[in-house]
């Protein structure tokens, strides 16, 4: 597939549905969303996410394994600290269009704001 798309339509191939469908999937955990929601504002630790994500470190660390793996996030280390952050605008475009998505629906349901 072109990494680069244009308003026009495009054609998908077996193989890239595959690949699109199973980066929906590893977003399709609310824990994963929360936190990649809270990389959307700036990148930050380990502990930092937990504690805006309400969870535990453990388990922050596990998602972030995950979403890391399929390339949503990426890590650096400075000095002893390892701040994450999302691998690039895609990951953010792709959550600010869901939130979109989502706001549309919700406006669909209510009727006319």
């Amino acid at each position: 597939m072109s990494s680069a798309r244009s308003s026009e339509a495009w054609d998908l191939d077996t193989a890239g549905a595959g690949a699109i469908a199973a980066a929906l999937q590893v977003l399709a955990t609310p824990s994963r969303l929360l936190i990649l929601a809270r990389l959307r504002r700036g990148d930050c630790t380990v502990v930092e996410l937990a504690r805006a994500v309400r969870m535990e470190r453990s388990a922050v660390s596990h998602q972030l394994r995950l979403l890391r793996i399929h390339g949503l996030v990426s890590n650096a280390r400075y000095g002893r600290s390892v701040r994450y952050c999302l691998c690039d605008h895609h990951v953010a475009r792709l959550l600010d269009d869901a939130v979109e998505h989502l706001d549309h629906l919700r406006v669909d349901a209510d009727g006319p704001v």
